[in-house]
């Protein structure tokens, strides 16, 4: 992997993770489009890249790492567990989903998801407008939805936002519970993608992944701060209408 493709894929995930449009997917994408070959070395890549992101979150929400917010970390934490549960027994059998025809299928599906959701839903009538009034009820239901991200195209944001917004969040708690939610889920991730990719980490060329962290943090650093100021004034109806035009184009290009 060369530094042009090691920029670009870093600020495709930094753009990506915590947007609701699948960084998974177009990570897969993207690459694709590259030229990156779907090698070990660049697997590794991808891990540090979503360690970038892991930090991103830790800098905007510093402040909620103290004891006072241990009831958070608690909910947070069962929503956790059952996309954990899953990634255990089935991570060899996800792991074949990986392909484009995948993740085409899955950003229209999400696409429409958010449209329906968006017709219906009235931010005024949300009983949760904070992270502090979030139920363990709520957050078991938003771990639960979370499980549907393990199809690549899905979005883990995506997933947990309309969770969220189900449940009775309003948008902005909604995307912010989702935020601090990726920590265990890309954590998770990194440490078994390491442990399974540990010589091709030792092997690879740094400069590459070096650069691709910078470039992954401070884009996605910067994202979290636009995407919330965005929520303050629009709904996720640009998401649906862009999830749908780049799932069909995909296809166009597939068939």
């Amino acid at each position: 992997m060369d530094l042009i493709q090691a920029v670009i894929l870093g600020i495709v995930e930094g753009l990506t993770e915590f947007l609701p449009i699948s960084s998974t997917g177009h990570l897969i994408v993207v690459a694709d489009w590259l030229g990156v070959e779907p090698s070990d070395q660049n697997t590794a890549f991808k891990v540090i890249i979503q360690v970038a992101a892991i930090f991103a979150v830790i800098t905007n929400y510093k402040e909620r790492f103290h004891v006072r917010h241990i009831t958070l970390w608690m909910k947070i934490f069962i929503a956790f567990l059952p996309i954990a549960i899953i990634g255990v027994l089935f991570g060899d059998q996800i792991e074949e989903l990986f392909v484009v025809q995948t993740v085409a299928w899955m950003f229209i599906i999400g696409g429409i998801i958010f449209l329906v959701l968006e017709h219906y839903y009235d931010e005024d009538i949300q009983p949760v407008r904070s992270m502090d009034q979030i139920s363990f009820k709520q957050s078991a239901w938003v771990g639960f939805a979370q499980v549907f991200a393990v199809v690549p195209g899905t979005s883990r944001a995506g997933a947990t936002i309309v969770g969220g917004m189900l449940t009775g969040m309003d948008r902005k708690t909604s995307a912010e519970f989702s935020f601090l939610l990726a920590l265990p889920v890309l954590a998770a991730s990194a440490a078994y993608s390491m442990l399974k990719y540990w010589q091709e980490f030792a092997d690879t060329t740094f400069v590459p992944l070096i650069v691709g962290f910078i470039v992954s943090f401070l884009v996605a650093f910067l994202t979290m701060k636009l995407f919330l100021s965005f929520l303050e004034r629009f709904t996720f109806r640009a998401f649906g209408v862009y999830r749908i035009l780049f799932g069909a184009l995909l296809l166009f290009l597939l068939y």
